[in-house]
């Protein structure tokens, strides 16, 4: 996400700011320093000057006041001659000169408008300081009115071999012009470094922008690398820093661009394992929370994976109240849970395994869903089938133990009961026999080495060969206690059919006699056909006590019977729907049946048709 930056946040900004305020900084330390210098050695010689001028104007005076102070008598005054000195002295920056003897009286003063202080005694401080202790008094001195002024009060002695104290010389300077000077020069200065601020301000902003260019060149590739766009380069404009980190920032784009070229084709690959995978694969995160499902767990649990992203997998499986997550990280045994696979109740074998780091910190739990629902009903039909062919065995063999001791025991001496005990004996026998023998025949079946031996046939001509077979069978002796009868509905044309004549008798025969043994006397047995497009379809119904409801879907499982009791008793096996089940999907059809409870019951048989046309037989 692209996040806008303030114009005090960004680099160039800040780049400019500090070359500038370095530059500020520099200038306020030269011009400090210059200006301090330029002031101090502007005063100083200022103050070398005045120092001059005070010599020459001692050199001057000097015998002036030897003479006054000697009274000797010459043409002229000292004193009109000391005042007419000082006033021809005064001028180049110099406001007032003042000459005062021993007794502290002006004897001569510059300023032609101060003249009445002749002759009157000085009150100046400096004056006085300078009188007593005959030391050289120099300071600055500031007024509003007439500014700052440079005054020098000198005191004046003889040339004696011991110096005689002969007065007092004061000079006052205006110093406002050095400093006025000073000032011009500081104004030059501020001007000159305002330019060169400026200035800087327009070179640092150069520079600034030829460093940050190259940064945001690099801002901008990272940023599209970022949202995986690795298609561009960076110029590089040179071997600094800057230029080697954009090297390496292409080279980075180029290793990432690969390493997600290899990503995604590994997640490819994982994704398209994931979705052909037979079984359902869920991962969660380590609390448990689903972040992929694939395909085939959604339809193993009748979610998608919209519904199911996010949520707690021991809620999407449905065993809250049974497990904990801590109990399936600490176990992690197989369980079996039910799922729903469109609509149909499936069993599901749920297998947990860790996702853990070298460190041993758990990351996440991946549950692989196997569907054990065929392996499940195949372990439930061989418990069933050994418990019935046990069942089975054992009743046939109870009863010929039974009739056997009895004859063993002296039966066999009786002529009524022997040859009936043999017989019984003889019939158990016969139904073990062929007990065997169909489970023999599923045996094969099963492991595929029942191989068929099709041929075509006229299964209209067959069906209605089957039909009369048992029409002569009813009205035999063994059924002359029953009145039964048989009704046709056959096609009107042949109707040519691949099969294998014998299974499919087989097949007809056991529709036919299990019609036969739940029929009530006088009831009808009817056998239509019809044709389809792709298929002939024969049905034989009956007018027996019929099949619930529940039962239908059963009566093709092996040794499965409606009425065990009746069954038994008339000799059946519990084989034979099975094996005619088997049979018939050899053949690519299909057998179903239909049935109400007191009406009867239609077994109806599909066979796939094989049209042909005259021309194929001439």
């Amino acid at each position: 996400m692209k996040k806008k930056i303030r114009f005090y946040q960004s680099i160039n900004t800040k780049i400019v700011f500090i070359i500038v305020m370095l530059l500020v900084f520099a200038l306020q330390i030269i011009g400090a320093n210059f200006i301090t210098q330029i002031e101090r050695q502007l005063v100083n010689n200022f103050e070398g000057d005045r120092q001059t001028q005070m010599t020459f104007l001692e050199s001057a005076i000097l015998p002036l006041l030897e003479d006054y102070e000697n009274d000797e008598n010459t043409e002229t005054d000292p004193r009109e001659q000391i005042n007419d000195l000082l006033m021809e002295f005064s001028g180049s920056g110099i406001t007032e000169l003042q000459v005062i003897d021993t007794n502290m009286v002006v004897l001569g003063i510059s300023d032609s408008t101060q003249q009445g202080m002749l002759g009157q005694i000085s009150t100046d401080a400096d004056v006085r300081s300078a009188h007593l202790n005959g030391d050289t008094v120099t300071r600055q001195v500031e007024d509003a009115a007439s500014g700052r002024r440079w005054k020098v009060v000198e005191p004046i002695f003889s040339d004696a071999e011991e110096p005689e104290f002969l007065g007092v010389v004061l000079m006052e300077s205006d110093i406002e012009d050095v400093y006025n000077q000073i000032a011009q020069i500081t104004q030059i200065f501020l001007q000159s470094s305002a330019v060169a601020i400026v200035l800087s301000l327009i070179l640092a902003n150069m520079v600034s922008r030829a460093l940050t260019k190259p940064i945001k060149e690099m801002q901008t590739q990272t940023r599209a690398i970022a949202e995986g766009d690795y298609s561009g380069t960076l110029k590089v404009y040179g071997e600094d820093e800057l230029g080697q980190l954009a090297f390496l920032i292409n080279e980075l784009s180029d290793e990432v661009a690969e390493a997600q070229e290899s990503i995604d084709s590994e997640r490819r690959r994982l994704d398209s394992v994931l979705t052909h995978m037979t079984d359902g694969v869920i991962a969660t995160d380590r609390r448990g929370k689903i972040v992929i499902v694939n395909s085939m767990a959604e339809t193993m649990l009748d979610v998608t994976g919209k519904e199911a992203n996010g949520r707690s997998l021991l809620k999407v499986l449905d065993i809250e109240e049974e497990l904990t997550l801590r109990q399936i990280l600490e176990e992690q045994e197989d369980i079996l849970i039910n799922g729903s696979t469109m609509g149909v109740p499936t069993i599901l074998r749920a297998s947990f395994s860790l996702i853990q780091r070298e460190t041993g910190f758990i990351s996440g739990i991946v549950c692989v869903l196997h569907d054990v629902t065929e392996q499940e009903k195949i372990e439930e039909e061989r418990k069933q089938f050994v418990s019935n062919v046990s069942h089975e065995l054992r009743t046939p063999l109870t009863s010929m133990r039974s009739y056997i001791e009895a004859l063993a025991d002296g039966a066999w001496e009786d002529p009524e009961l022997a040859p009936r005990f043999l017989e019984v004996t003889q019939n158990e026998t016969d139904r073990m026999i062929r007990m065997i023998q169909d489970l023999l025949h599923l045996s094969r079946i099963d492991a595929g080495k029942s191989e068929l031996d099709v041929e075509l046939v006229d299964i209209t001509e067959l069906l209605d060969h089957v039909l009369n077979r048992f029409d002569m069978l009813i009205h035999s002796t063994e059924y002359e206690d029953k009145k039964y009868n048989i009704e046709r509905h056959l096609l009107d044309r042949p109707a040519f059919v691949e099969i294998d004549t014998d299974r499919m008798i087989q097949v007809l025969d056991n529709i036919m006699n299990n019609a036969l043994k739940y029929s009530p006397d006088g009831g009808t047995i009817t056998g239509r056909m019809r044709q389809t497009d792709k298929a002939v379809i024969i049905s034989i119904k009956d007018e027996g006590m019929g099949i619930p409801k529940n039962d239908l879907v059963k009566i093709f499982s092996r040794f499965y019977r409606v009425d065990r009791a009746r069954s038994r008793a008339m000799g059946g096996s519990g084989l034979g729907l099975a094996i005619s089940k088997e049979v018939v999907e050899q053949h690519g059809g299909r057998i179903w049946a239909e049935s109400v409870e007191g009406k009867g019951t239609t077994f109806n048989l599909s066979l796939p048709y094989v049209p042909f046309e005259e021309d194929e037989w001439s």
